[in-house]
């Protein structure tokens, strides 16, 4: 549910409006409502609470460590593909023991940081880096947990930047090839060190269907009954994240409840084993907004140009994947509505947050707020244009907390040599 809506003309969350926290922190801002990220955490523990499972955040979606403080105190594991998110997690206070590493692209050192660290489980995407696991748990002289990400060739209705789980994508170890990898594991070397834990999926990103997950357990869960035949006896199934949620009116994601029983028409055998979720999208999206200031309203030919002082390099997604976020004046606007171009301020014809969009009369100085920006928005920021990064606040039990502080000038060029 988002976190955000009107009182009285005035958009706020928890009581607390967002035009007052434009004012003191200044714009561009990022607003998190830390109360409904623990709500729906709370929702994910009790859809799943008949049976042994771990939910592991995933950090790529929103790493602020308040955040993920907040999300270990709740019992949440973390879901790293990277060095940097594994320190991020550490930093935050959460256990290593708790998380899994994911990823293609894993390094030697990346992997000496982990199993210094004592992760729970590597998520393996392919032979080569097998091997290389095996080799630097060799060095270590520790043993490496490890699961193999199948690719169970499972299309999904989603952007095609984030689907992943269908033939051809960089992602995962394709189904014919995963047995023989398993088998090959208990070899040698290998079964010296690496020790079999898990097998799972992980699809893509924002689906809204239940089916493909169903599909996508019952094809993997048939590999894993073919592996326990033969003695692989794997104690996890990593049915991974992707479920979506309504950034559009009309989208309907599926209930938990769904999202459960898909997962469950799997691996007959899975029930007996922890389950391992990684969502990161549905814990924290809706609980998220991006506020900005209307520099401009420019009128150019037959267009209206609604500037923004945010832009791309603040809130990519529109940009990269053409994604809706509802934009929504800080305080209500009486006129018609019409069409307009919103855009940034970047030397860039792409920053744009939304095309022909219906809003009402809006003028400079007016707050807008870009919702459901919580997942995927400060995460994937940037400084182009030498532009300093957003601040970043919690509201939390009708309090709120700076949680980073706005880039100066002087950030810019920290770490450069001249």
């Amino acid at each position: 549910m988002r976190s955000f809506g009107y009182r009285r003309g005035v958009l706020q969350a928890q009581g607390i409006t967002l035009e007052a926290l434009a004012r003191r922190f200044g714009t561009p801002l990022y607003v998190y409502d830390f109360d409904a990220v623990g709500a729906a955490y709370a929702a994910y523990a009790r859809a799943f609470a008949g049976r042994e499972h771990r939910i592991c955040f995933a950090v790529k979606a929103n790493g602020n460590l308040a955040l993920l403080r907040r999300l270990a105190g709740w019992g949440s594991g973390f879901d790293v593909v990277s060095g940097g998110e594994l320190a991020r997690v550490r930093r935050a206070g959460g256990a290593a023991g708790g998380g899994v590493f994911s990823g293609v692209g894993k390094t030697a050192a990346e992997m000496d940081q982990a199993l210094a660290a004592g992760i729970l489980l590597f998520q393996v995407e392919s032979e080569p880096e097998l091997e290389l696991l095996a080799e630097r748990a060799a060095r270590r002289r520790r043993r490496a947990r490890f699961g193999l990400r199948v690719n169970p060739d499972v299309a999904a209705a989603t952007h095609p930047h984030i689907a992943t789980g269908e033939r051809g994508h960089k992602f995962g170890v394709a189904m014919e090839a995963a047995e023989r990898l398993y088998l090959r594991s208990r070899r040698g070397a290998m079964g010296r060190w690496l020790e079999a834990e898990a097998i799972g999926f992980h699809i893509g990103s924002q689906i809204l269907d239940p089916a493909p997950f169903a599909l996508a357990a019952r094809r993997v869960g048939e590999l894993g009954a073919a592996l326990e035949r033969q003695g692989v006896k794997l104690r996890t199934f990593d049915a991974g994240g992707g479920l979506g949620i309504a950034y559009e009116r009309g989208q309907r994601p599926p209930s938990l409840a769904a999202y459960a029983r898909a997962l469950g028409q799997g691996w007959a055998g899975a029930r007996e084993r922890r389950l391992l979720l990684e969502p990161g999208r549905s814990l924290v999206a809706a609980a998220g907004a991006l506020l900005a200031r209307v520099l401009y309203v420019k009128e150019q030919g037959k267009q209206t140009y609604v500037i923004l002082d945010a832009g791309a390099n603040d809130l990519l997604r529109p940009s990269l994947y053409g994604a809706y976020h509802e934009i929504a004046p800080l305080r209500r606007r009486a006129g018609r509505r019409r069409a307009v171009e919103v855009v940034g301020p970047l030397c860039e014809t792409g920053d744009a947050f939304a095309h022909a969009r219906p809003l009402p009369p809006l003028q400079a100085g007016d707050g807008v707020a870009l919702l459901d920006a919580g997942a995927y928005g400060f995460a994937l920021s940037s400084n182009y244009n030498a532009r300093p990064r957003a601040a970043e606040v919690a509201l939390e039990g009708g309090l709120t907390r700076l949680i980073r502080r706005r880039e100066g000038t002087q950030d810019l060029w920290n770490g450069e040599v001249v």
